[in-house]
């Protein structure tokens, strides 16, 4: 058997160059295609697809997660979930992770891909157990958890194996190294897959983006340390801060002993399809040129493609891309001050933030987003190293709140049942009440567009 492949290019790979544009129609008219193509799974909701459909693309989510179901019997369904973020930014209770497992099996997934921004395993529990415990509803279920891979002086290759084996006695299925960044070095690669080979029993898969240049290389060393699992993104949506091409891996490993042998000829008719749709997201400026390039300074500064984009443009609406090689040098600065998070969604977000607001006040820490703040109160979760408390000092004063030591969710109280008895009126089914648990605002309008419901039908009493 050789190597596997997951094509991402419904999800991340879309995510990552066109942020998330591609509509259900545009989806649907490759899905079938995919669907018989031979992958081990198609990545094809989570991430940020949730919040993209009801917010831009006036779509509802599970709408579209019924729709591929429905286009792809053959194929699993792999989505990405942010633990105890579920698929928003800040930690949801334990009901609403339960339910929202429960209602995407419902809907049609099979693999939930499980991360946590800090590798906090405390934050994970909930959607694990979640999935554990829906399998006799759901037999196909499958739990991945995913590691977020990051380079710092704690983040070593013994941090990542110890991280693996207490995962899989969690009740993991199989094991994902998520390079979000796309930092993860050839030889680092095939030495952190060794390991986990040697000392797990989980199948690996590996997710990385090309955004430095070096991921082709470090897929193949992966592949020769026995990785089961590769993410792959269809070649239109492939390259750049996208995963590399699905189409390349199956021709490089042909007649090999890694050979993924995918259906060359129905992956070319959906190249064909997706590639119209790539062209029309160029023209209408969604598509960057810049988000296809090669971009060696996420090797130096360790920031991935999308945070760059982010720091690009938050210093052109300021007036100040001028300062954006200062900016690049302080992002590792604070990332070693607030203890080596992990940059990935939210924390990618909050430590670019406050590297702009450091270089741009002229003084480090003047000023602070609330996420920062709840971030040092631990609202977060467990930071990988000790965070430097003259920051946390000055950022919080000196007789700030005590800091949460326990699990952050065990301090939110249930309220599923609440919100759908609040919202009775405009929530039709479970599946919008968690749409309103995770983005209430965008939800409530986007349900009175949906349901036609006028003022006097929707008033809510709190």
């Amino acid at each position: 058997m050789g190597v596997k492949i997951v094509d991402t290019a419904l999800r991340d790979g879309s995510q990552s160059l066109i942020a998330t544009r591609l509509t259900t129609d545009e989806i649907l008219q490759v899905a079938p295609l995919l669907d018989k193509a031979g992958y081990h799974a198609l990545e094809v909701w989570g991430g940020a697809t949730f919040d993209a459909c009801l917010r831009f693309l006036d779509e509802d989510p599970w709408e579209r997660l019924r729709a591929i179901r429905k286009a792809c019997p053959n194929t699993k369904l792999q989505m990405l979930f942010r633990g105890q973020n579920i698929l928003g930014y800040h930690h949801y209770p334990d009901d609403i992770v339960d339910k929202f497992v429960e209602k995407s099996l419902e809907n049609g997934i099979d693999v939930i891909r499980v991360f946590d921004a800090l590798n906090d395993v405390r934050n994970l529990k909930s959607a694990v157990d979640a999935v554990k415990r829906w399998k006799e509803k759901f037999p196909r279920a499958e739990c991945q958890i995913a590691l977020s891979y990051t380079t710092s002086p704690v983040h070593t290759v013994d941090y990542y194996v110890d991280l693996a084996r207490k995962v899989e006695v969690m009740g993991a299925d199989s094991l994902c190294i998520k390079d979000m960044a796309g930092v993860l070095l050839p030889e680092t690669a095939y030495e952190l897959i060794t390991r986990l080979k040697k000392e797990t029993s989980l199948p690996i898969e590996l997710h990385s983006h090309c955004t430095g240049g070096i991921c082709q290389m470090t897929y193949l060393r992966a592949i020769e340390a026995g990785v089961d699992i590769i993410d792959c993104a269809l070649s239109p949506f492939s390259g750049g801060t996208s995963q590399p091409s699905t189409e390349s891996f199956n021709y490089a490993l042909k007649g090999t002993k890694y050979d993924p042998m995918l259906d060359s000829d129905l992956l070319d008719q959906a190249a064909n399809k997706l590639e119209k749709f790539k062209q029309k997201y160029l023209k209408n400026g969604t598509l960057k040129v810049k988000a296809l390039g090669v971009n060696p300074n996420i090797l130096k500064y360790q920031v991935p493609g999308g945070m760059l984009s982010n720091l690009m443009s938050q210093l052109d609406k300021q007036g100040a891309m001028d300062k954006y090689e200062e900016v690049l040098k302080e992002v590792p600065r604070v990332r070693k001050d607030l203890g080596y998070p992990p940059l990935v969604t939210p924390l990618s977000q909050m430590v670019g933030t406050q590297a702009v607001m450091n270089v741009i006040t002229g003084e480090r820490y003047k000023m602070s987003p609330k996420e920062i703040k709840d971030y040092l109160l631990g609202k977060y979760g467990q930071a990988p190293a000790a965070i430097d408390e003259e920051v946390r000092e000055k950022i919080l004063g000196k007789d700030h709140p005590e800091i949460i030591t326990c699990r952050p969710a065990d301090l939110l109280a249930p309220e599923f049942e609440e919100l759908k008895k609040k919202y009775k009126k405009i929530a039709k089914c479970d599946e919008d009440v968690l749409s309103i648990a995770l983005f209430e605002n965008v939800a409530i309008d986007f349900l009175k567009r949906k349901y036609g419901l006028v003022a006097e039908e929707f008033n809510v009493s709190l």
